[in-house]
C-alpha cells in the first residue's frame, strides 16, 4: 500500500486556488448533455468522479470535446441520448451514479449501471422507488435496494406525484428533479421525513435554473417541475471552486495560522457562492477562528486563545463537517457534531471511520447513528487508514499540527482534489530537520547530539534503533538473518530516549548496544528491507517541533529526503578506527586496533553495497570531513550551514 508521511507542522499561511466543485461539475455535465445546444464548461473539476461522468456521457453518444486546461465543450442531445443500449462503469462516483440512474431510467433505453464494490453497498432503493412511481422499469442485478442496476424504457404516468425519502441522501431528490423534465409532464415530488443536506438541493435548483428549468417549491417538502420544461444551453458556464475542499485550508489557517504565520486564504469560492458548504466558515468562527470573506474568497486565522469546542447541527454542511471532527483535536472541550446520518452511506461509513481513526490519535470518541462526539487528549503518532475515501485523507492531514502522521493510500484524494497534498505542502511549514549521515565512528553521533542541544531540537540516533533491534533479537532468540522475525520484533520495540540515556523495555542499555557484537548485529539487521521498512515511520515520528537532528546512514536519502540541511560527515578509516578504539577502552571494553580497522572497512563496504538504502553522499548534502577537525569545529560548521539556509 502506498503511504505519505507528514512531519509535525509548525504553521500555515498563503493562498490556495481551489479546484472546481465536484457537486457542481457533475450536475453541469449531465444537464449540458441533456440540453439543446452546445455548452462550454469552464473550470471543471479534474477528478475521478468527473472522469467517470465524462466517460459515461461519451459512451451514451454525447459530444464531448476537451478545450484545454479544465475547459470542455458538451454537445447536448436535447433530452434523448443517441446510444440506446450501453453498460456503464461509474466507479465510486455517487454524484455520477445517482443522477445518471434517474436520467437513464426516463430516457428510453436499455442500460446497465455498475460500480466498484463499495458503490454496490451504497443504498439507492429510495431513488428507484421514486422512479418506479413514474413508470420506470428498473431491475436490481444484485441485492435489492443497491446497485448494480438494469434500466429499460419507462412507461411514463402523466401528472403524477412522487414520494421520496429525504433523510438518507439528498442525491435521491437531486436525481429525480434533474430527470423530471425528460417526462414532459408536470410532476410533483413530496419529500417524506426531514430533508438532509438542503444546501445541495439549492445547488441543484440553481443549476437547473441556469439551464432554463425553474422548479417551484413549497418549503423543503414539495417540489413541482412544470410541464413542458426543457433544458437549454446557457452558452458558457463556470464551475465554482469546491467549498468542501475549502474547509481543509480554512481549518489549516484556524489551527496553524497564528502569529507564526497566516492567514490562509482560499480563492474561487466566497460570500456569493451557491454552495452550502461555505457556511463551514461560520462553524469555524463559532470555534473562535478569525474569518474574513469576500465575494470569491475566504480566509482564516487562529484565535489568540486557541479554538473552543462546539455543539453543532451539521445538516447544512454534511461533507465539510468532517473537517470539524479533526479540528476538534485542537479545541478546548468536547465537540459534538449532530444530524450527520448521511455520513453512514457515503464512500464509506464515515461516522465509524472517523471514530476509529480519531481514537488512533488518542482522542476520546463517542458515536451514534447521527452524531459524533470528540474530546481531545494527548495526540500520538499514527498511521491513518483512508477507506478509499478522499475526505478522510484530506481532513486527517490537519492532525499533523499535533503529531507526525502516516496517511495510507493518499491517492484516494484524486476523487475530488488530485493535487491536494501538493497544495497542502505549499502553504504549510514543517518542523525543520538536520540530517547527518556518514560511516561508522565518523563522529556524526557526537556532532548531531551537540547540534541538537545547541538548537533545542530533538535528537534521533537512528543507529541506536538498529542496535536496539539487534539486541532485542538476540535476547528473544531470533537470528539476525531472520528477516520476518526481526521485522516483527520492531513492532513491539519498547524504546525510550531520555537525553543521552537509552532504555529498552524500561532498562538502560546504552553500554550494551555499543559492544562490538551488537554493532555487527546492527549492521546485519539494517541490511534487511523488511526491518528498514518497519522502522521507517518510527524514525519519521521523531520529526516534532521545534525541530530534529538525526544521524545515521540514510537520514537524508530515505528517512528525511526534504531535510532543511543534509550533511555527509566522514573521516579517514584510520582516524575512525582510532576513535572507536579510544571509545571502547574508555568504557572498559577490550579492543584491538588492527581488528577494528579491518572491521570498519568491511562495514563501510557492506553499508555502501547493500541493496536497500546504501550509504552514500546525497547530491544536495554538504560534505564535512572531520579527520583534522575537533568536535567543536564540526559542530560550528553544521550550525553555520543551518543558519545560512534559514536566512
Amino acid at each position: 500500500m502506498e503511504f505519505l508521511d507528514l512531519p509535525q507542522l509548525a504553521s500555515a499561511a498563503g493562498s490556495v486556488r481551489l479546484p472546481g466543485s465536484k457537486s457542481i461539475s457533475n450536475r453541469v455535465l449531465l444537464l449540458a448533455a441533456l440540453a439543446d445546444g452546445e455548452t462550454e464548461v469552464r473550470d471543471l473539476l479534474a477528478s475521478d468522479d468527473t472522469e467517470r461522468m465524462l466517460e459515461a456521457l461519451q459512451a451514451l453518444g454525447v459530444g464531448v470535446t476537451a478545450l484545454g486546461g479544465e475547459n470542455w465543450r458538451i454537445k447536448g442531445c436535447g433530452g434523448s441520448f443517441p446510444v440506446k443500449q450501453a453498460e456503464l462503469f461509474l466507479g465510486n462516483a455517487g454524484t455520477a451514479f445517482r443522477p445518471l440512474t434517474a436520467a437513464l431510467a426516463l430516457a428510453g433505453g436499455d442500460y446497465v449501471l455498475k460500480g466498484v464494490a463499495r458503490m454496490h453497498e451504497r443504498p439507492i432503493g429510495d431513488l428507484i422507488d421514486g422512479l418506479r412511481q413514474l413508470g420506470a422499469d428498473v431491475t436490481y442485478l444484485g441485492n435489492d435496494g443497491y446497485p448494480p442496476l438494469q434500466l429499460k424504457p419507462a412507461t411514463i404516468r402523466p401528472g403524477g406525484t412522487v414520494s421520496v425519502r429525504g433523510d438518507v441522501s439528498s442525491q435521491f431528490l437531486t436525481g429525480l428533479l434533474m430527470a423530471l423534465p425528460l417526462t414532459g409532464v408536470e410532476t410533483t415530488v413530496d419529500v417524506v421525513g426531514e430533508l438532509i443536506s438542503k444546501p445541495y438541493i439549492e445547488i441543484t435548483l440553481a443549476i437547473m435554473a441556469r439551464f432554463g428549468v425553474t422548479v417551484k417549491r413549497e418549503g423543503w417538502q414539495r417540489f413541482v417541475v412544470p410541464a413542458g420544461s426543457v433544458y437549454r444551453s446557457p452558452g458558457t458556464i463556470y464551475v465554482e471552486g469546491d467549498a468542501s475542499s475549502a474547509s481543509y485550508f480554512l481549518a489549516l489557517g484556524a489551527i496553524g495560522g497564528t502569529t507564526r504565520g497566516g492567514p490562509l486564504r482560499v480563492e474561487g469560492v466566497g460570500r456569493d457562492s451557491i454552495q452550502g458548504d461555505v457556511k463551514f466558515a461560520e462553524a469555524l468562527a463559532q470555534m473562535g477562528a478569525v474569518i474574513e470573506m469576500g465575494p470569491n474568497w475566504m480566509e482564516a486565522r487562529a484565535p489568540e486563545g486557541g479554538l473552543v469546542a462546539v455543539d453543532l447541527d451539521c445538516n447544512h454542511i454534511p461533507d465539510a463537517a468532517m473537517t470539524l471532527a479533526t479540528a476538534a483535536l485542537f479545541a478546548k472541550g468536547t465537540t459534538t457534531l449532530r444530524n450527520i446520518a448521511s455520513w453512514r452511506v457515503k464512500e464509506t461509513d464515515r461516522i465509524a471511520a472517523m471514530a476509529t481513526e480519531l481514537r488512533k490519535l488518542g482522542a476520546l470518541v463517542e458515536e451514534g447513528e447521527d452524531f459524533i462526539r470528540v474530546t481531545p487528549s494527548t495526540v500520538k503518532p499514527a498511521a491513518i487508514d483512508t477507506y478509499d475515501d478522499h475526505r478522510i485523507a484530506m481532513c486527517f492531514s490537519l492532525a499533523a499540527f499535533a503529531t507526525p502522521l502516516r496517511i495510507n493510500d493518499p491517492k484516494c484524494v484524486g476523487k475530488t482534489f488530485p493535487e491536494y497534498f501538493q497544495r497542502f505542502a505549499e502553504v504549510t511549514r514543517a518542523a525543520p530537520v538536520i540530517a547527518i549521515d556518514g560511516p561508522s565512528a565518523s563522529g556524526k553521533g557526537t556532532v548531531a547530539a551537540r547540534v541538537a542541544e545547541t538548537l533545542g531540537f530533538a535528537y534521533l540516533d537512528s543507529g541506536a534503533l538498529y542496535r536496539l533491534t539487534a539486541l532485542a533479537a538476540r535476547r528473544a532468540g531470533v537470528a539476525w538473518d531472520d528477516e520476518g522475525g526481526v521485522a516483527a520484533l520492531t513492532a513491539t520495540l519498547d524504546v525510550e530516549f531520555q537525553g543521552e540515556e537509552i532504555r529498552l523495555a524500561g532498562v538502560p542499555v546504552g553500554d550494551a548496544i555499543r559492544s562490538e557484537e551488537i554493532s555487527a548485529g546492527a549492521s546485519r539487521v539494517a541490511a534487511l528491507p523488511a526491518v528498514r521498512e518497519a522502522l521507517l515511520f518510527r524514525q519519521r515520528a521523531f520529526n516534532r517541533l521545534p525541530g530534529l537532528v538525526g544521524d545515521g546512514r540514510d537520514m537524508g536519502s530515505v528517512i528525511f529526503p526534504r531535510a532543511a540541511l543534509k550533511v555527509f560527515l566522514t573521516a579517514s578509516a584510520e582516524e575512525r578506527a582510532m576513535r572507536r578504539y579510544k571509545q571502547l577502552i574508555g568504557k572498559g571494553f577490550s579492543a584491538n586496533l588492527p581488528d577494528l580497522l579491518a572491521d570498519l572497512k568491511q562495514r563501510d563496504e557492506r553499508d555502501a553495497q547493500r541493496s536497500v538504502a546504501p550509504l552514500r553522499q546525497e547530491a544536495d548534502a554538504q560534505l564535512l570531513d572531520t579527520t583534522q577537525l575537533t568536535i567543536e569545529q564540526a559542530v560550528d560548521q553544521v550550525l553555520a550551514w543551518f543558519s545560512a539556509g534559514r536566512q
